[in-house]
């Protein structure tokens, strides 16, 4: 079944660049050989994502209990099927859909029956954004049943040894209308994600956007210092994501206030007081 649903696509070929900061790596790979689903939580932009993608890459083969990357036996990485919740996505656009071809119907499996069948890690990435009624379809998947019924069909489809759920939301959005139902969120081991100590966040921006270390570390020491003003009307604080576009506009020769400007006082925010507020502290880093 696996080979028959491993789409090459869902392999992660080339180890994606990340950084631990704790024991999550570690927590992760326990929860996948137990097969238990994971929940990640943390602000937008601090690597939730691209933690997933490593952690597909370093886990290496579906089928086998791996606990260190270089027991892979190819280096390959198992299959992860990334889905991006929506407050329209349907169940329909999970599981799958018949669809017409020519003057008869045929099924098509959606993303989350794919991932299933493959023994692939499947990534519900912000499930806060998806409708209620669609979240309690992965709620039999989550226990001891391994199971995804397909009403559809009329049946009932055991997930693969290789299967894992994981699904990511950021606390900082949460409302009564937008909460993880504890129904769903017992369901899961919760790992929390920040934004890395300043050295740490150093050395991913110099990384990922190729600008010389000392940049990256006053992009870092930025980033810290607008995050404090989130007691000022920030709604968010500023993502190593931006940092690293940042440092991306740096390096093709932009200069770091126009970078700053552009990638980060107004991709922060709209409001002309608070721009003013961190266009002064990239001013006070960047004269």
């Amino acid at each position: 079944m696996y080979r028959e649903y491993a789409i090459e696509e869902y392999i992660v070929e080339k180890e994606p660049y990340y950084l631990a900061t704790g024991d999550e790596v570690a927590l992760f790979e326990a929860a996948y050989v137990q097969k238990i689903p994971v929940l990640l939580k943390g602000p937008t932009g601090c690597g939730k994502t691209r933690f997933v993608e490593y952690m597909a890459y370093r886990l290496g083969q579906p089928l086998a209990v791996v606990r260190d990357a270089a027991s892979s036996p190819n280096g390959r990485g198992v299959p992860l099927v990334t889905i991006a919740c929506h407050e329209d996505l349907t169940a329909s656009d999970l599981v799958g859909r018949y669809l017409l071809e020519g003057e008869s119907t045929k099924w098509i499996d959606g993303p989350l029956t794919r991932a299933v069948k493959a023994g692939a890690i499947c990534y519900l990435d912000e499930i806060v954004e998806a409708r209620k009624d669609t979240t309690v379809l992965i709620h039999p998947l989550t226990d001891h049943r391994r199971i995804l019924p397909v009403e559809k069909r009329g049946q009932v489809i055991e997930a693969q040894d290789g299967f894992l759920l994981v699904i990511s939301y950021n606390p900082g959005y949460q409302s009564a209308l937008k909460d993880i139902k504890q129904s769903t969120r017992q369901r899961f081991v919760a790992l929390e994600f920040g934004y890395p100590p300043r050295q740490a966040e150093a050395e991913i921006i110099a990384h990922e956007s190729g600008v010389a270390m000392d940049i990256a570390v006053e992009l870092a020491k930025l980033g810290e210092k607008i995050r404090h003003l989130k007691e000022h009307g920030l709604q968010e604080g500023v993502s190593t994501r931006l940092l690293i576009y940042t440092g991306k506009l740096i390096r093709e020769g932009v200069s770091s206030r126009r970078a700053c400007q552009a990638a980060i006082v107004w991709a922060l925010t709209d409001d002309a007081e608070v721009q003013r507020s961190v266009e002064e502290v990239v001013a006070s880093i960047f004269e």
